[in-house]
């Protein structure tokens, strides 16, 4: 069975957003981050499962979200990408090291994505504090190196997302992922530019979407 569901993770502020919003934008099914989701709902409704208030809560949360998310897109996932902003892994990992719940291998080991994920470096120009994202950059660094470890531990090759513009880092993904041994048969897929070297604008930091990326 093929397994199209494709991770987007790393540092807090490291430019997923936007690119989750470039890949979007050229057609593939994109998952926001449970994390995002959550603020909004515990927000809404003043519940307290909220990072900053009841982190292990919030954690918890992001698994049973993570889980649905995993299993909502099965069909889709065997035809083609679909993207996934953070996922079981992420929550799971931070769960464990937040409380020393053994519960990353088992659930981790149970619900795989691609074998091959995407790791967005720490990127102090453009990482910025907003409401949904309280901590700074040192917290984000840490859980940054903190997923350096687990996905290799459980088995996924990382590879890290160079400092470029959006488009570039999208059309990286992409070539990458066309050459993996799992990659699904995609009947009328987007169009993958063969270069992934940075055009004159690549400099620069990439633009941010209407939300960063939450805790």
């Amino acid at each position: 069975m093929r397994n199209g569901r494709v991770v987007i993770s790393g540092c807090s502020g490291g430019g997923k957003s936007t690119l989750l919003a470039e890949l979007k934008a050229r057609g593939y099914p994109v998952v926001e981050e449970p994390g995002r989701r959550i603020i909004a709902e515990e927000t809404a409704r003043g519940g307290s499962a909220l990072p900053w208030v009841d982190l292990a809560a919030f954690l918890r949360r992001a698994i049973d979200m993570a889980l649905s998310d995993h299993a909502a897109v099965a069909a889709a996932a065997q035809e083609g990408w679909v993207f996934f902003d953070r996922g079981l892994v992420d929550a799971a990992s931070a769960l464990e090291a937040l409380t020393g719940d053994p519960v990353l291998r088992p659930l981790c080991t149970a619900h795989r994505y691609h074998p091959r994920m995407f790791m967005a470096p720490p990127w102090p120009e453009i990482h910025v504090t907003e409401p949904d994202r309280r901590h700074g950059f040192d917290a984000a660094v840490a859980e940054h190196e903190r997923l350096l470890r687990t996905y290799p531990a459980l088995g996924y090759e990382v590879l890290p997302l160079p400092k470029l513009a959006t488009p570039a880092r999208a059309d990286i993904v992409l070539s990458s992922l066309a050459g993996s041994a799992s990659a699904p048969a995609v009947v009328g897929a987007p169009a993958v530019l063969a270069s992934s070297r940075p055009t004159a604008a690549s400099g620069k930091p990439p633009g941010r979407s209407a939300g960063a990326e939450p805790p």
